[in-house]
């Protein structure tokens, strides 16, 4: 009789579910080991601190999570979550207000981060071999006796009803996944297990936000959706205001280089006066305010290079902001966790098909190797931002990435007259095509014809 494969996930983050969806069609069993106690209804838990503020899927992470939840995008809209049309949205970009004209993407979904994370809950629940072990407190690797293998992980569970009661379990495992979030005890238990823990990149810009819900009537409700942007190293404030479920808007205001928006109602208030454009603080001084003004400040980055160890054990891998968390003022985060999924599936098909008995030897370090260059281009972008801010403490850019940066502030320059330079920008940013469209011929010749003018008005000054 075969033995049953076991897949346990350190973590019910989004990176942890949309994890727990792949290994379903994988392994005969996945447990999903998390210290929460999900909420049954859909709320904010302690795991998920950033949970009040903005969360943007963007388009391409749209179609991965359909992809894993066919009739996800239906649900959340019978739920609540409104459908914005990108034209609909006004961006104050760093150059000034971007066109609004009507961009070859799909409709938004807007949602709270608790009403998707438990959409997706309900769903896996579908699956009679997905199990959530809430409660459940992770202390270390399990191993074998040479540790070259990872065999399962060690827990402290808490009851529920009696929190005080609380016991400790071995679970053994063919594969471990850590999706514990930036707080991953995964380098100090490598360490316990004889292996260099990976070297760490932080780069911290400072950036901090407060959020707060305001019923969806008067002007409010009036004013389209809005994202004003920062421009570091000259502005660093900026905001946004975007519809979410039960009729709500979220406004939220972001401060980088320790500009940080205040935690109190006037302070928010004269914190949104402050932004280049009025259109925030104009919409928001009257509304009523539904919630208290939430802050959060944990948004440096982060990358762990668990790619470049020269020892590795089997059975053991890190996703999400595990391996690499980004500033999440920059909406990537939830669309590089289902990327990560996505390559885990790739991986796992392929590993099947050169081993159909389910031999997953050398499969850990193929797979850490191969999601670093997933991770590539979005920890550029954001640490490229993040460089900007005088204050920023970490980043040391070489001379391309600099000159990246000046390049990228020529195209922002020009999308904000020019729809299919806006459009392009747009589908980078969505992560539906390459970086490298924007240096196509047609945009650098934009690009570059902005260079000449600029300097041939300061001649002329």
């Amino acid at each position: 009789m075969q033995r049953e494969s076991h897949a346990i996930i350190i973590g019910g983050s989004l990176a942890g579910l949309l994890a727990s969806r792949v290994l379903a069609k994988h392994f005969d069993r996945v447990s999903i080991v998390e210290r929460d106690f999900f909420p049954e209804q859909p709320a904010p838990r302690p795991g998920i601190p950033q949970s009040r503020h903005l969360h943007i899927l963007l388009n391409r992470g749209k179609s991965i999570l359909e992809e894993l939840f066919p009739g996800l995008e239906n649900e959340l809209v019978a739920a609540g979550a409104p459908r914005l049309n990108p034209k609909s949205i006004g961006w104050f970009s760093p150059a000034g207000w971007a066109p609004q004209f009507s961009p070859d993407l799909n409709d938004l979904i807007m949602f709270s981060r608790d009403l998707l994370d438990w959409q997706i809950r309900r769903r896996l629940a579908e699956n009679t071999n997905v199990h959530f072990l809430e409660g459940g407190t992770v202390t270390g690797l399990l191993a074998n006796a040479s540790c070259t293998e990872v065999a399962g992980v060690s827990v402290r569970f808490r009851d529920r009803q009696n929190p005080g009661n609380i016991h400790a379990e071995n679970l053994y495992a063919d594969l471990v996944v850590d999706a514990g979030g930036k707080v991953s005890k995964t380098p100090q238990w490598l360490k316990s297990l004889g292996y260099e823990p990976p070297q760490e990149t932080a780069i911290n810009a400072f950036v901090g936000y407060a959020s707060r819900i305001y019923e969806g009537s008067g002007k409010l409700s009036d004013t389209a959706p809005v994202f004003v942007s920062t421009a570091p190293p000259f502005r660093t404030r900026g905001g946004a205001i975007f519809p979410i479920e039960g009729n709500r808007w979220l406004v939220i205001l972001i401060g980088g280089d320790r500009d940080y928006p205040p935690a109190d109602e006037a302070g928010f208030l004269e914190f949104a006066r402050t932004l280049p454009t009025p259109t925030i603080y104009d919409a928001i001084k009257d509304a009523e305010a539904i919630t208290p003004v939430y802050s959060y400040r944990g948004t440096e980055n982060r990358l762990r290079h668990y790619d470049r160890l020269p020892r590795y054990p089997e059975n053991l891998i890190i996703i999400g902001h595990a391996v690499c968390a980004f500033n999440p003022i920059y909406g990537q985060g939830m669309t590089v966790a289902a990327l990560d999924a996505q390559m885990l599936d790739e991986c796992l098909q392929k590993q099947r098909k050169r081993y159909p008995e389910g031999d997953i030897t050398g499969f850990a370090r193929q797979f850490q190797q191969k999601l670093a260059k997933i991770h590539t281009i979005p920890w550029i972008f954001a640490i490229s931002q993040d460089s900007r801010y005088p204050g920023s403490e970490g980043a040391k850019l070489n001379l391309a990435t600099r000159l990246t940066i000046d390049y990228m502030d020529l195209v922002l320059k020009v999308l904000v007259r020019d729809a299919k330079v806006c459009q392009a920008f747009l589908e980078v940013l969505h992560m539906i095509e390459s970086p490298a469209v924007l240096f196509s011929p047609s945009i650098a010749l934009k690009a570059i014809g902005q260079l000449v003018a600029v300097r041939q008005n300061a001649e002329l000054r």
